[in-house]
């Protein structure tokens, strides 16, 4: 079973805008080395057993995909401490940053900026952050029980992140994103509501505002 509340709030979520850019920054702390957590980052061996199989040229100046998902260009690499890639778009910009934690902890930040383009949604003002804010919310949540041994071997991260579990998690990390857009400040209420509405419809469908 899932600790759900215990996962979103080992999240430290912020939003803030800049012109028509819009950013989310997550934070979470891991038990496990940083090399192993880049490790879990990297290697598509890995990646493929709790978040989607990965190809491409992994290495600076390359490109990736992910099986149903989004793709993009590999810009920095600097192992084990961060890499920097194009996410869905070239106006889609994500940097991870691995810094030592306490003990044999590790720091993980995701930065994901955001600029307009045709190929993400538009949502004004911070309110774009709930397109991809849940998303990466199950990344990390995947991410944590993978290098903390509680993924089965045979666990399908599929299989998982429609299970009703899973679901349930979604609902409160889009409530959690709700309250970070609104403390930012980067939006209207309304246009904050509308967007949440159709958050909600992606990752937790049965769920109320």
């Amino acid at each position: 079973m899932i600790d759900i509340l215990e996962h979103i709030n080992a999240v430290q979520r912020d939003v803030s805008r800049t012109g028509e850019t819009v950013t989310v920054l997550m934070r979470r702390s891991y038990q496990a080395e940083p090399a192993e957590v880049w490790d879990a980052l990297t290697d598509p061996e890995r990646m493929q057993r709790w978040l989607m199989p990965v190809t491409g040229d992994l290495q600076v100046g390359g490109s990736f995909q992910l099986e149903g998902n989004a793709g993009g260009e590999i810009l920095e690499c600097d192992p084990p401490k961060r890499f920097k890639v194009t996410f869905g778009g070239e106006n889609s910009l994500l940097e991870v940053r691995l810094t030592p934690g306490a003990g044999s902890a590790t720091d993980l930040e995701l930065e994901h900026s955001m600029g307009e383009s045709p190929e993400i949604p538009a949502a004004p003002g911070g309110s774009g952050a709930l397109w991809v804010g849940p998303g990466w919310d199950g990344a990390l949540l995947g991410l944590a029980l993978y290098v903390t041994g509680q993924l089965p071997a045979d666990a399908d991260p599929v299989e998982m992140a429609n299970s009703p579990e899973v679901v349930d998690y979604n609902e409160q990390s889009v409530r959690a994103w709700i309250e970070a857009i609104r403390a930012s400040g980067t939006t209207t209420e309304e246009d904050l509501l509308n967007a949440a509405k159709l958050s909600l419809s992606q990752y937790a469908p049965d769920a109320e505002l």
